[in-house]
């Protein structure tokens, strides 16, 4: 038996609570995993609370990420006592996720925990800070280096907010982050921030194009934000797209694109190959400083995920909850 939080669509309506439940009831998958630590990302609260129709298949367990110890593998990467990080393909949407104490996955997907990592610093990055990784990696493939001018990360005491600026600064990049918490300045400056701006100057729909201000943007807002950083980003600048907290719509023109040539780059951490995973877990655990992570950390056990996914939905959590399961 373990506990889980489990999802479920009854005849009274939604319920979300933590359940005992026995290892029988697990998916199938050729390697099931005794989870230590999960998290909570956006689509995890979106899921937890009800507030989108995230999960797409009843009942069903919450959490998209998961860290822990291999405890039975049939697939040939992975033998008992591996440890192994979990993110996203589904997880906690389609098929059982890992706020739980056991979780049956897809070998393919995982990734091995990096040397110098533990399991809760594993899930203190989670989907979030692997994303910010991705962004990162992103601007790097398109030219963006260290000198080139400030970047502007946005939603950034969130998440990817956090780690993002975190690692771009440790990088050496000049980092501006936008938030709408002017009390967290202190937190942002501490992860390196070198500047803090309100981000209603973002949120009001602007010109097409505005005076030029970004080498580069990391965006986990959207929306107008997102069109807003578009039109400020310099000739030839990237913005990186991985989220939409502030909404799926883009009320934007292709000015910034074909007079200043700015270059728009999705990012999606859901279904990135496995390589790239790789890669990604590779430059956290050398270019995220481990100080500036436990910064970001918030505590928590299962029984707590479901008021803290209510909390991340109204804005109050800031940086990474990792929750003990």
């Amino acid at each position: 038996m373990f506990d889980a939080l489990l999802l479920e669509k009854t005849d009274a309506g939604f319920v979300a609570g933590v359940q005992a439940l026995d290892e029988s009831r697990l998916p199938e998958g050729d390697v099931t995993v005794r989870v230590e630590y999960s998290t909570l990302n956006y689509k995890d609260a979106l899921a937890i609370t009800n507030r989108s129709p995230v999960v797409r298949a009843w009942p069903m367990v919450a959490g998209i990420d998961g860290a822990g110890e291999v405890v039975e593998s049939s697939h040939s990467a992975w033998r008992r006592g591996d440890r192994v990080i979990h993110n996203g393909w589904g997880a906690g949407e389609t098929r059982w996720g890992c706020l739980a104490g056991m979780a049956r996955l897809n070998g393919d997907g995982l990734v091995r925990v990096p040397g110098s990592m533990t399991t809760r610093q594993a899930m203190a990055i989670g989907t979030a800070g692997y994303t910010a990784m991705l962004c990162v990696l992103a601007l790097e493939r398109h030219g963006v280096q260290p000198g080139h001018g400030d970047v502007l990360v946005t939603g950034a005491t969130g998440g990817v907010g956090s780690v993002a600026t975190a690692v771009l600064s440790r990088l050496g990049h000049a980092v501006t982050c936008a938030t709408g918490k002017p009390s967290e300045a202190d937190y942002l400056q501490r992860l390196g921030a070198r500047h803090v701006i309100d981000r209603a100057e973002l949120s009001a729909a602007g010109k097409p194009l505005q005076k030029e201000r970004w080498a580069a943007v990391v965006d986990a807002v959207g929306s107008t934000t997102l069109a807003n950083a578009l039109a400020q980003t310099r000739y030839g600048g990237v913005v990186a797209a991985c989220g939409l907290a502030g909404g799926h719509d883009l009320p934007t023109t292709v000015m910034p694109f074909i007079l200043r040539g700015v270059t728009l780059a999705g990012v999606d951490s859901v279904y990135a190959p496995i390589a790239l995973r790789r890669e990604a877990w590779s430059r956290l655990a050398r270019d995220l400083d481990p100080a500036a992570l436990e910064s970001m950390i918030e505590d928590i056990g299962l029984s707590d995920a479901i008021d803290k996914a209510q909390d991340l939905m109204a804005g109050r959590v800031r940086g990474r909850v990792v929750v003990e399961v």
